[in-house]
């Protein structure tokens, strides 16, 4: 049987949101979808002798089968026949939602969370999970109801490939287009870009040459195990990250590597996938590979 998909909720707009999204991942994948929350203990010190924090007393429990009673309506709205579960546990959200991702085939959360700033685009728990979890995280952002391809945020990196393989999957999932986009410049594909990447004096015409020749051997096994995804590559000479939020703008789904081309080892999630996370106009997905 596929692994649930499973969904963090905590009652915020962003995370019913999520929910109906992966609704339908769940159902396009003959999954059941797994709904949880999480509570931690109060960080509050209580004065000696004073009575414990009691969730039930506080009525807690009827406020998170509430929460996820509103979920599950949500999801079935969107996939009627779905199989769905609920699970509350107690402990951090991360810590608890990281745990889930050992077993799920794709962990989805949303882009904002209950208690969020204003000024962050996006809340701490998909960013983290997006670094340690250990299967697929989709984190639920930008536009509402996004058409148009799958967007590849191709590298050409080991870590890469694992996006490869998802985005074509997310593809063939939805019935949608590919468009496998590979951006260069004269920098190093590294966390930082210099000032002006392409003022470099290079053989334009032999890297760009290089790299439509990378993208496409990079692509052929996939495309040789999906001949029903249309796929369109495109090589641009740009900076990254601002190339590839802008064609996300045109994408149902990005789909990134954890980590990139010419990332220190020690970071786990890269900065064209951090980028993404917290720029992109559309859904993001943030595949795991081998030893990331």
């Amino acid at each position: 049987m596929t692994n649930p998909v499973v969904v963090g909720v905590d009652g915020s707009p962003s995370s019913m949101d999520a929910v109906e999204v992966a609704a339908r991942e769940a159902g396009l994948r003959g999954a059941e979808l797994r709904l949880v929350h999480a509570f931690g203990w109060p960080s509050i010190h209580l004065p000696p002798g004073g009575t414990p924090w009691n969730p039930a007393a506080a009525g807690v429990r009827e406020m998170v089968d509430g929460t996820l009673a509103k979920a599950e309506e949500r999801a079935r709205e969107a996939v009627p026949e779905l199989a769905v579960t609920r699970e509350v546990a107690v402990g951090e959200p991360l810590m608890v939602l990281e745990i889930e991702s050992h077993t799920a085939s794709l962990l989805v959360v949303g882009s904002r969370g209950l208690g969020g700033f204003g000024g962050l685009l996006l809340g701490s728990t998909g960013v983290h999970l997006a670094a340690h979890g250990r299967c697929p995280v989709l984190v639920v952002r930008g536009r509402p109801d996004p058409e148009g391809p799958v967007l590849l945020a191709s590298d050409g990196s080991p870590a890469g490939e694992a996006a490869v393989g998802l985005a074509f999957a997310e593809a063939s999932l939805h019935g949608a287009d590919l468009l496998a986009l590979r951006v260069w410049n004269t920098w190093s594909d590294g966390a930082d870009e210099p000032a002006h990447p392409l003022d470099v004096v290079v053989d334009a015409g032999r890297l760009q040459a290089l790299e439509e020749q990378a993208l496409e051997e990079s692509l052929r096994p996939w495309r040789e195990r999906h001949p029903e995804v249309a796929v369109e590559r495109r090589v641009v000479r740009s900076r990254v990250r601002p190339a590839l939020i802008e064609a996300s703008g045109e994408a149902r789904l990005v789909v990134a590597g954890a980590r990139g081309r010419g990332g220190f080892t020690g970071l786990l999630l890269g900065s064209v996938s951090q980028a993404l996370l917290h720029h992109a106009r559309c859904p993001v997905v943030v595949a795991r590979g081998a030893g990331t």
